[in-house]
This record gives C-alpha cells, structure tokens and sequence, in this order.
C-alpha cells in the first residue's frame, strides 16, 4: 500500500462513524475516489462493523479466541 494511502488509514473508523469534519471527511472521499485498494479496505472495514452490530455479541470460545490472539500476535489474556 503505497504511503498516502497508510496515511489516511487511521482516520478510517472515525470516517465510517461520522465522526471526522467535512474537510478531513472530502480528502479521504477523494482519495477513495482514486484508490481501488483503499475503497476495498473501507468497504470490508464497513461490512465488519456491520457484521458485527448484528452477530458480534456471542462471547468467542477459548480455541477461538487462541487462534484470534496467535493470529493478530497478541499476547494471552
């Protein structure tokens, strides 16, 4: 992902939740605009929050939850 794009990636959950100002909000619909691989990203990270406000409330089973923590290399809780 080439570094414009990396610069605009972490203003994405506060872009999909309404909660940046109408400028910072046209820089990166413009961007997205341009960027295929961007609009990807913002539309898989829509679909999961989306996916998960409606099937994210059962808790994750311990094995679940091993592979998610090993996957994403977080330490054990």
């Amino acid at each position: 992902m080439p570094g414009h794009c990396e610069d605009r990636l972490g203003a994405l959950s506060d872009y999909l939740d309404g909660e940046l100002d109408a400028q910072l909000c046209a820089q990166i619909e413009q961007h997205l605009a341009d960027c295929g691989d961007c609009r990807v990203l913002v539309d898989t990270l829509r679909r999961t929050i989306l996916l998960y406000r409606e099937h994210g409330h059962e808790p994750l089973t311990s094995s679940a939850r091993e592979r998610l923590y090993a996957v994403l290399a977080l330490p054990q809780k």
